[in-house]
């Protein structure tokens, strides 16, 4: 079994498979549940080192060498389409790029969720540098808060912070290498109410030479948690031109 890769339904014999990419600290698990709302798709999630079950694996801390080690040790079975949120946007973005330069298939479509373009990307050098009482205190006044037993236990910091910082290390490092468009579609998906504007997410249709389609939810960074069954409906339909 490859530890990159978790699914909760497996189905052999679906036209299209959905490999989904977690947000920074984030674990694949999340979106396993969305096979229950797509039931002609296989849904798969990335599981990277030190979330989740590969909790006690290191961390990548650059983008380049994350991707490295996903298009090494992954084998996308197609047709199939991408999902990434928040970073996972951005991973996913870059994965398929670098498919497309090692001449292996892609995705059919490439599904981008609360992140910019990343032309618009603005590196952050601060967030992964801040201390643990820093760095909960930003978690909480973007996210909410944090649960008691992570917040009184150094242990439970560390597992949950560890794998963030991590992730925010990629993003302070990552930089945006000028590269021809996709040839596959993309769908950008946002929240109302998220700091990553309509803007940011119109910029993805200069990755393409395929189709665009831009679609808002109210709510913020986390809007299809907000409205699962609307974002998973929107997601059925997009995904349906690829099931013909």
């Amino acid at each position: 079994m490859n530890p990159w890769l978790l699914c909760r339904r497996k189905r052999p014999d679906a036209r299209l498979r959905l490999y989904c990419f977690p947000h920074s600290g984030g674990s694949a698990g999340e979106f396993l549940r969305w096979a229950d709302d797509l039931p002609d798709v296989e849904v798969w999630g990335v599981q990277v080192p030190g979330r989740g079950t590969r909790l006690d694996e290191p961390s990548h801390t650059r983008m380049a060498d994350l991707v490295r080690a996903v298009v090494t040790e992954v084998d996308f079975a197609g047709p199939c389409a991408f999902f990434g949120h928040s970073l996972g946007a951005l991973v996913a973005y870059e994965v398929a790029v670098a498919l497309r330069d090692l001449g292996r298939p892609g995705p059919e479509r490439l599904l981008v969720s609360a992140h910019e373009a990343p032309h618009r990307h603005v590196r952050d050098d601060t967030a992964h540098r801040l201390d643990q009482a820093g760095l909960i205190a930003a978690v909480e006044e973007q996210f909410g808060p944090l649960p008691a037993e992570v917040r009184d236990d150094p242990e439970w910091q560390d597992m949950v912070l560890g794998p963030l910082r991590a992730d925010l290390t990629i993003v302070a490092d990552y930089e945006y290498r000028p590269t021809p468009p996709l040839a596959c579609a993309i769908t950008a998906l946002g929240g109302t109410a998220d700091t990553v504007g309509e803007p940011d997410l119109a910029g993805w249709d200069r990755h393409t030479t395929g189709p665009f389609a831009l679609h808002l939810f109210e709510g913020g960074h986390f809007y299809f948690r907000e409205h699962h069954d609307d974002v998973l409906r929107r997601l059925a339909a997009d995904l349906a031109g690829l099931l013909r």
